[in-house]
C-alpha cells in the first residue's frame, strides 16, 4: 500500500471524526463532557463500547496470540462474561443509587477522602498505562505503514496521533465519544469479518470449509487442564471474572459509559448485551488467527518472531488493496476507541476526585477542564515513548500483567467497601495501596523459585486483592 493511500484513507476518516464531534458536542459544558446529559441510548452505547472494549490490543495481539497459546485466550472471557453480570446486577444499581459521576467518590462515602484519592490515583496509572499501550500499537503500525518513508520521527507519529484524538474529545467529552465509538465499533468489525472473507477466498473455502478447518486446526485448542500452567482453565477463568469486574466495573473509563444512560434497567440492558456480542467478537478473532497462521502456511509467509506482527505484515503485504485500507482503519479505529475514552475519561477522574471541579464556578470548571485534557494528552505521548523503547512482549500478556498489578488494590477497596460493615482507618488506605503491589510481587516471585513448574497468570490481581483488603481489615473496626 502506497504511502499516499495510507494518507487519504487516514486524513479521510479523521475527517468524518471531526464531522460526528462538531454534530454531537453541543455547547461542550462540563456536564455534556463528564455525563452526556445522561441521554444515550442503551443500545448505542453497547455497540460503541465493543470497539472500545475489543481495542487495539485485541485487534493486533489475539489473532497471532493463536501460534503462541491457541484459544486459551476465550477461557479468560467466559470469565468475563461472568464478570460483565455481576457489575450489572451488583455494581451499577449502587453507582445509579448514587448518581456519581466518578464511581471512586463511592469510596470517600464509605471509608474517607484518602480511599478516594487512592482509589482515583490508581486508576489514573492503570488506564494511562492501559491507553499508551495502545497507542504504541497503532502508532507502530502508522510508523512503518507510512511515516518511515518520509523519514519521520516515531515521536512525531504519536505526537499527530494524539493531537488528533485531542481535537475531536476536547469540547464534547463522553458525548462526543458515544458516537465515535459506534462508528469506530462498525469499522472494527468489518476489518475482521473482511479479512475473513478474503482469506478464506485465496484458500479457496466456503463457509463449512472455513468453519471445519478453523475447529480441526491444533490452535483451535480451547481449554488448558493443567493446573501448574499459567494458562490453566481454572486461573483464567476466575481471572477473567475478577479483571472483568475490575477494568470494568471499577473502571471510571467503562463506567462513565455507562453512567450516560438515561436510567439503571438501560444500563443493565447494555452491559448484557455487550457482553454477549463481546464474546461472540473476540471468537472471531482467534478463528481469524488461525486463518492467518493457515495461509501464512499455505503462502509460505516466515512467521514474523513478534506474534502481534503477523496480521499487520499479511493484511498490507498479502491481501487485496480493499483488505488492506479496511485493515488500517479498522486498526486505527481500534486505537482510538480506547484512547479517546481513555484520555476523557482521565480527564473526568482528575477533574472530580483530585480536583473536586464541582466547587468552581461554571466558566472556571470548562477552563480547568479543558488545561486538564490537554495535560493528559502530553503524558499518554511521554509514556507511548518510553513503551517503544522498553517493550519486547506480547502487548496483550504484558498489559494484563501490569493490570493485575495496578488494579488489585482497586479490587481490594471495592470489596471491603460493599461487604464488609467496618470502617477503616482511611489515613492507612494510601500506604496499604503501595505495599499490596509489591508484597504481590514478592510471594509471586517465591513462589515460582520454590515451585519452579508452576506460573503464575492472570490470577496476581486476585492474590494483590485479598492482600489489600487483609490490610484495610487489619486497620479497621467494627462500626458503632
Amino acid at each position: 500500500m502506497s504511502a499516499l493511500t495510507v494518507f487519504i484513507v487516514v486524513a479521510g476518516y479523521f475527517a468524518v471524526l471531526m464531522l460526528v464531534a462538531r454534530l454531537t458536542s453541543g455547547k461542550g459544558d462540563s456536564k455534556a463532557f463528564f455525563q452526556a446529559n445522561k441521554q444515550a441510548p442503551w443500545y448505542l452505547v453497547a455497540f460503541g463500547m465493543i470497539g472500545a472494549t475489543l481495542s487495539g490490543v485485541t485487534f493486533i495481539s489475539v489473532p497471532g496470540e493463536v501460534g503462541n497459546t491457541a484459544f486459551y485466550y476465550l477461557q479468560f472471557v467466559l470469565g468475563n462474561l461472568v464478570g460483565y453480570w455481576i457489575i450489572a446486577f451488583v455494581l451499577l444499581p449502587i453507582y445509579y443509587g448514587m448518581g456519581l459521576v466518578s464511581i471512586y467518590s463511592f469510596l470517600g462515602e464509605r471509608i474517607g477522602p484518602r480511599a478516594h484519592k487512592a482509589g482515583s490515583v490508581l486508576f489514573l496509572v492503570s488506564r494511562v498505562v492501559g491507553a499508551s499501550f495502545r497507542l504504541f500499537l497503532v502508532a507502530g503500525v502508522l510508523q512503518i505503514a507510512f511515516f518511515d518513508q518520509f523519514n519521520i520521527p516515531f515521536a512525531v507519529t504519536v505526537a499527530v496521533s494524539i493531537g488528533l484524538i485531542w481535537l475531536y474529545t476536547f469540547k464534547g467529552g463522553i458525548k462526543t465519544i458515544v458516537w465515535t465509538d459506534t462508528l469506530q465499533t462498525t469499522f472494527i468489525l468489518l476489518a475482521v469479518g473482511f479479512s475473513i472473507y478474503e482469506i478464506s477466498s485465496q484458500l479457496d473455502w466456503n463457509a463449512s470449509e472455513v468453519f471445519a478447518g478453523i475447529i480441526d486446526h491444533p490452535n483451535s485448542k480451547i481449554f488448558n487442564w493443567d493446573f501448574k500452567s499459567a494458562s490453566f482453565f481454572g486461573k483464567q477463568f476466575i481471572a477473567g471474572i475478577f479483571m472483568t469486574i475490575v477494568m470494568n466495573g471499577l473502571d471510571q473509563d467503562v463506567m462513565q459509559k455507562n453512567l450516560t444512560c438515561k436510567n439503571r434497567k438501560e444500563a443493565q440492558k447494555n452491559m448484557l448485551w455487550f457482553s454477549v456480542v463481546f464474546a461472540l467478537s473476540v471468537t472471531f478473532f482467534l478463528g481469524l488467527g488461525v486463518l492467518l497462521y493457515k495461509f501464512a502456511e499455505v503462502q509460505n509467509i516466515v512467521i514474523p518472531e513478534l506474534s502481534d506482527d503477523l496480521f499487520p505484515l499479511i493484511a498490507m503485504n498479502h491481501l487485496s488493496l480493499t483488505a488492506g485500507i479496511l485493515f488500517l482503519i479498522g486498526i486505527v479505529a481500534a486505537a482510538y476507541s480506547s484512547a479517546d475514552s481513555a484520555l476523557t475519561s482521565l480527564t473526568t477522574s482528575y477533574c472530580v476526585d483530585i480536583a473536586h471541579i464541582e466547587k468552581f464556578e461554571a466558566k472556571k470548571q470548562n477552563s480547568y477542564r479543558k488545561k486538564v485534557h490537554l495535560a493528559f494528552s502530553l503524558i499518554l505521548l511521554v509514556v507511548v515513548l518510553i513503551f517503544r523503547e522498553i517493550n519486547d512482549n506480547s502487548v496483550v500478556v504484558a498489559l494484563f500483567k501490569f493490570a493485575g498489578y495496578t488494579y488489585g488494590p482497586l479490587l481490594g477497596l471495592f470489596a471491603f467497601s460493599l461487604f464488609m460493615k467496618r470502617a477503616c482507618n482511611d489515613r492507612f488506605v494510601p500506604a496499604i495501596c503501595i505495599l499490596a503491589p509489591i508484597l504481590t510481587y514478592v510471594i509471586t516471585a517465591v513462589v515460582e523459585t520454590i515451585f519452579a513448574d508452576f506460573k503464575f497468570g492472570f490470577e496476581v490481581l486476585i492474590l494483590n486483592g485479598v492482600i489489600t483488603w487483609l490490610g484495610l481489615l487489619l486497620f479497621s473496626k467494627k462500626n458503632a
